[in-house]
């Protein structure tokens, strides 16, 4: 069997690998070709485009690489046509999937698709259910979404959170603010300094600064050096990097869902330029950002967006979660009950598998 996978980012990237080694351990002569990204490489995808050409992030951007990305999705739906390829999974990544969809079921109409991960449409609008629905198998990772669907008439299949069989609760025994700025550019530029301001004001306190990677320092102005309270490592896994803290400080992403199932606490930010602020404020439907919240319906992670997204409030926001970790604690723990499952990715392995 030959499947073709599409994603776009390094969080569907990493789902994506999950899913793919699983389903080569039930079944090793599957192949994978696709756009994919390191994660899906090393899981055994033969990459016929790599995702670090098409990171884009906020609607600016992506307008300028639509011309670009239009040219891929023709390339490949060829690649597709002329390799034979019997299945298809979208995972995430719905600003392109979502049109690459549509015109991979008008030319290639026998191919039997998967959105794995489907966009959040409760938060970019409903209206673009109209596109999933030409999907022949939707399956989501959050409860919530089932009835969601349900309500467009949309059954989507649900085992759980495929995270659920990969974290596992984190003992913490430190006591420093664990900083994570995100891995984009547009992320680490706009956010640390933020958090940086957190760290001068607060000489008492130990932070640790985890960059995705070493080089990132050199998007910003300030000096890393300069802060005597501040550790940084590029190098440490976020498991080690929660056991050595108490709470965190994090943009907002798929890193929050994962803070939660370790079992640490935190302040989700984000800040983005001010043509995406006023296209989001007015166009989307956004009322929690963090999956976390989403679980519970509830404000267990603060969010501070926007012009919220200062040193002030961010300290502010970090001291209430200080105070009272006991309630943290067992929010955390409801989260991890909701998105529970067994065998999870196996069980959505063995349903691509097994088709229609």
């Amino acid at each position: 069997m030959k499947i073709f996978v599409s994603t776009g980012e390094m969080s569907g990237d990493l789902h994506l690998s999950y899913l793919v080694k699983e389903v080569l351990k039930t079944d090793p002569d599957v192949k994978f070709y696709g756009v994919v990204g390191d994660h899906s490489k090393s899981a055994g995808v033969e990459v016929v485009q790599d995702i670090k050409e098409l990171a884009i992030m906020g609607f600016t951007e992506a307008l300028k690489k639509y011309t670009y990305l239009k040219k891929k999705a023709y390339e490949y739906l060829e690649f597709i046509e002329k390799n034979k390829i019997e299945k298809v999974i979208l995972v995430d990544y719905g600003g392109f999937n979502l049109k690459f969809l549509e015109l991979l079921k008008e030319r290639l109409p026998h191919v039997e698709t998967y959105y794995y991960i489907p966009p959040k449409l409760w938060v970019w609008g409903e209206k673009r259910i109209k596109k999933l629905k030409l999907a022949d198998h939707i399956m989501v990772i959050f409860p919530w979404e089932v009835e969601f669907y349900r309500k467009h008439g949309v059954e989507a299949v649900y085992y759980g959170n495929p995270f659920i069989d990969k974290y596992q609760l984190v003992e913490r025994s430190g006591d420093n603010i664990l900083l994570l700025p995100g891995s984009r550019k547009q992320e680490v530029s706009k956010l640390l300094p933020e958090m940086l301001k957190v760290v001068e004001a607060n000489k008492g306190e130990n932070f640790l600064l985890k960059l995705a990677k070493k080089e990132h320092s050199r998007w910003i102005e300030e000096d890393l050096n300069s802060y005597r309270n501040l550790e940084v490592d590029s190098e440490i896994s976020l498991a080690d990097a929660i056991g050595r803290s108490k709470t965190a400080i994090a943009a907002s992403g798929t890193v929050i869902l994962e803070l939660a199932l370790m079992g640490i606490p935190g302040v989700v930010i984000y800040k983005t330029g001010l043509i995406n602020e006023l296209i989001a404020r007015y166009i989307l439907k956004i009322g929690y950002v963090s999956l976390p919240n989403l679980t519970l319906n509830e404000e267990v992670y603060p969010e501070l967006l926007q012009k919220d997204c200062n040193s002030k409030k961010i300290w502010e926001k970090t001291e209430e979660i200080l105070r009272d970790p006991a309630r943290s604690d067992a929010k955390i723990m409801e989260i991890r009950e909701k998105l529970s499952g067994d065998n999870v990715i196996l069980s959505y392995a063995k349903y691509i598998l097994e088709g229609k």
